[in-house]
C-alpha cells in the first residue's frame, strides 16, 4: 500500500488548550485527556494504522522508554481509527505494548477531526502532540507519513517541559 504525500495542515497549534475527549484503549478501558491535567504531562501519538510497518516501527520504539517517560511525569498514548480489537492483537504482536492504544473507531476518526489529523482518506496523519500538565499544547511533530517521529527531539522537549 502507498500513502500519498500530500500532508494536512494542522489545526491545532503550540500554545493551544488540548481538546478534550475520551476513547477506549486496548488495556484500560475508557480514558479521559482532561484526567490527567495536573497530574501528568500528556504524549498523543497519532498514527495511521496498526500492522503497518512505520506505525510498527514507532510504538515499538516508544514502548523501549516506559521508565523515560515515568521520570518525566507523562502519559504516553497511541492513536488511530483502529478498532480497539485490532489494536490489541496489533499489542500483543508487538510483545504486549504496556501504554495504552486509543481507539477512534467510531464515530470514525472523531477525536483525529478535533485534533486536526485526519486525512479525507479515512485514517490519522502521523502527529506527535506533548501537552503540558495544563493541557496546553506544547510540542506538535508531523512527520512524512513514512517517517517515523523524531524520538530524540522529543524526549529534549520533554526534559525542556519539566525544567520550566
Amino acid at each position: 500500500m502507498v500513502f500519498p504525500k500530500d500532508k494536512i495542515e494542522i489545526s491545532l497549534k503550540v500554545g493551544d488548550e488540548a481538546p478534550d475527549f475520551t476513547l477506549i484503549t486496548h488495556n484500560e478501558g475508557e480514558l479521559n485527556l482532561h484526567w490527567y491535567q495536573g497530574r501528568k504531562n500528556v504524549i498523543l501519538a497519532f498514527y495511521p494504522g496498526d500492522w503497518t510497518p512505520v506505525c510498527a516501527s514507532q510504538i515499538a520504539d516508544y514502548s523501549q522508554f516506559d521508565d523515560l517517560f515515568e521520570k518525566y511525569n507523562c502519559q504516553l498514548f497511541g492513536v488511530s481509527v483502529d478498532s480497539i480489537f485490532s489494536h490489541r492483537a496489533w499489542a500483543k504482536s508487538l510483545g504486549n505494548i504496556t501504554f495504552p492504544l486509543m481507539s477512534d473507531f467510531y464515530p470514525h476518526g472523531k477525536v483525529s477531526k478535533k485534533f486536526g489529523v485526519f486525512n479525507p482518506r479515512g485514517y490519522a496523519e502521523r502527529v506527535v502532540f506533548l501537552i503540558d500538565k495544563k493541557g496546553i499544547i506544547r510540542y506538535i511533530e508531523h512527520p512524512e507519513i513514512d517517517q517515523v517521529p523524531d524520538r530524540d527531539e522529543l524526549i529534549k522537549q520533554l526534559e525542556s517541559l519539566n525544567n520550566n
